[in-house]
């Protein structure tokens, strides 16, 4: 794993902000723009009054954005103005000059490819940008501080009723195709932000167990913890082998414990982040004597 140091974890982060924010505004100019789906955020919103009153997506998305952070500032103290500044600036920015590159440009009248390559571009620019430690910010935070309701409800309320204030002035089909592209950018989104952190669990029950140990040892290059457990049935003492491997490594993991045991117990599992030796850390291997 490359270890950053703290400079080039900053340079990295800052970069990663910048093509997000670059390539979510590309998303909303060639294909939402264009196609006239809607969505929600402070996005749909700007959407929805460009199509209402004719304004330009790139000035109304900046005012809202300078609204909330703001109105954020005020509430949620420095730290979130902080990490939501950059997106705040830079969204509306690189609207405007791609407004501009790709001014009265069709890439496809096709709704179903629109609808596609919007739900991942804005799954995969959003995730971007959240990963590199940018806050998409906005008043569920506030409603989270003051009335401690949950930020996922709060925000599927706002996306629904800027989903209808767009329903308003764009036909059925968009507004349908609509709900399809925030489902596909929200899937989206979640594989991006678990990209790469991804692990297999594996637990393995075997009267061989110390075999199959020392063969993940030697084969695998994996730790085991050994859990002591007794059988539910039997009340007889039994090892329980747990390891954690990476998603290549899982057949390999079961060829080999079958082939030591074929009667061997195997539970097997998928967890969304691992961090500590060997993972998030350099491996420590002991020397031999």
């Amino acid at each position: 794993m490359i270890k950053l140091s703290y400079e080039q974890q900053i340079a990295f982060n800052s970069l990663s902000i910048i093509v997000g924010n670059a390539l979510y505004a590309l998303t909303v100019v060639l294909f939402l723009v264009p196609s006239g789906l809607i969505t929600g955020g402070a996005t749909g919103i700007a959407l929805g009054i460009n199509r209402a009153l004719g304004l330009p997506v790139s000035g109304v998305l900046f005012v809202i954005n300078m609204t909330m952070l703001a109105v954020g500032w005020a509430v949620l103290g420095r730290r979130f103005a902080v990490t939501t500044v950059a997106s705040t600036i830079l969204s509306p920015l690189f609207l405007a000059l791609w407004e501009r590159v790709f001014a009265d440009f069709v890439l496809t009248d096709d709704l179903v490819l629109n609808t596609i390559f919007a739900g991942f571009g804005v799954g995969i620019s959003l995730g971007i940008t959240i990963r590199a430690g940018a806050s998409t910010g906005g008043p569920p935070l506030v409603l989270n501080k003051y009335f401690h309701i949950p930020v996922s409800a709060s925000m599927l309320v706002f996306d629904m009723l800027i989903l209808c204030l767009q329903a308003a002035f764009s036909p059925l089909q968009q507004c349908l195709y609509g709900i399809v592209m925030v489902i596909v950018y929200t899937v989206v989104l979640d594989k991006v932000l678990l990209f790469g952190t991804t692990r297999t669990e594996v637990k393995i029950i075997s009267q061989h167990a110390d075999d199959i140990r020392e063969a993940i040892f030697i084969q695998l290059d994996r730790g085991v913890t050994v859990l002591h457990g007794e059988g539910g049935y039997s009340h007889e003492p039994e090892q329980v082998l747990l390891s954690i491997v990476s998603n290549r490594q899982l057949p390999k993991l079961e060829k080999l414990a079958h082939a030591i045991d074929p009667t061997c117990f195997m539970i097997v599992s998928h967890v969304t982040e691992v961090s500590g030796r060997g993972f998030s850390l350099e491996k420590d291997y002991q020397a031999e004597e």
